[in-house]
């Protein structure tokens, strides 16, 4: 661990973990010299940082509302050190109800939900967020939209878990169904070969042909909210679903539906999605850290984003990370580009 070279006296920043996070998440800041004179203080930009722990080595720092992406620093009584450039997620739209990934086009446009208690009628269930950030009504008549997904001809595909039923939306928001009777449908993700794959919660992953054959894929335990899918670079079907446990499991599942527990230690895994380089992303918490955890091909799993509330994500293609609380989205500029999966 290499210290950053500082005058005598000044606090010196050796690392900050993890590398983005979005408003009420935490960074773990490790160097030197934070406590010398006084209790340590630190910045974002030109916000306060709330300290959660302050020690001559380590501080944990909670990142503010009001926090934008910016410079990061440490001082004690009238010695600050040098600026440590962070990523800060910032919001781009509130009011809403996500349950699931965000999906986003080609263009860059993302979508989302919002969608309610089980059996709310919602006025809007699935919006639509383009590059400017203006949040437009994209979906009215449908009751608990909960996944998202688009196949290679860029039409969406959204599932229903109030009544099972999977929809196929155009590019002007006209839904007509693609199937029912899919149970508590609630994850959606298509194969390279334009199968889709659906998760009823209860403990059973459809697929879906392109000819609109359905073959019950594997079963899994149920999950207490919801199936989350990601196709992976190996062929597998990555699969998070939250139990009571807080020590939960992402399995995947091969091409002939045989189940294996992939990575095993997440509190309640929710959304997911790969990187180009083959590291998988899950909204989960680690070691009792929430926000989103990478898990790298050799299962080595590290807290990328440190936030709470966070149920999906989902790149875009300036290779930023779209995230998705319980009531809203933020987009953090992480300089990663997402796994193209056509």
């Amino acid at each position: 661990m290499a210290i950053r070279k500082s005058a005598d006296g000044r606090p010196q920043i050796a690392q900050v973990k993890p590398t983005a996070a979005i408003a009420g998440g935490d960074f773990f800041i490790q160097g030197k010299g934070f406590a010398k004179a006084d209790r340590p203080r630190v910045t974002i930009g030109d916000v306060a940082a709330p300290v959660v722990i302050g020690s001559d080595s380590l501080v944990i720092a909670r990142v503010p509302e009001g926090a934008a992406a910016g410079e990061l620093v440490v001082a004690s009584g009238n010695q600050s050190s040098e600026a440590w450039a962070c990523d800060i997620g910032f919001p781009i739209s509130d009011n809403l109800h996500p349950v699931a990934n965000p999906a986003v086009d080609t263009f860059g446009n993302i979508y989302t939900t919002f969608s309610g208690s089980r059996g709310q009628k919602v006025a809007v269930a699935v919006f639509k967020i383009d590059l400017n950030y203006n949040v437009k009504p994209f979906i009215n008549e449908m009751m608990n939209a909960t996944g998202l997904a688009f196949d290679r001809n860029g039409l969406l595909y959204v599932s229903s878990r109030h009544d099972g039923t999977v929809y196929q939306v155009t590019a002007n928001g006209n839904a007509s169904t693609f199937v029912e009777g899919m149970g508590v449908a609630t994850g959606l993700a298509f194969d390279p070969d334009g199968s889709l794959y659906v998760g009823d919660r209860q403990g059973t992953i459809f697929k879906i042909s392109p000819g609109r054959q359905i073959f019950v894929f594997a079963t899994l335990e149920p999950s207490i909210a919801a199936y989350h899918f990601a196709h992976g670079p190996d062929g597998y079907l990555y699969v998070a679903g939250p139990t009571t446990s807080s020590f939960d499991c992402v399995y995947r599942v091969s091409q002939k539906g045989e189940v294996e527990v992939y990575y095993r230690g997440l509190g309640r895994p929710q959304g997911m999605a790969f990187d180009d380089e083959g590291r998988l992303y899950v909204a989960a918490s680690l070691a009792g850290r929430k926000g989103v955890v990478r898990i790298n091909p050799n299962r080595q799993a590290e807290l990328f984003v440190s936030g709470p509330g966070i149920v999906g994500l989902a790149f875009t293609p300036s290779r930023s990370l779209v995230l998705a609380t319980t009531n809203g989205l933020y987009r953090a500029d992480v300089g990663v580009k997402g796994r193209p999966l056509f």
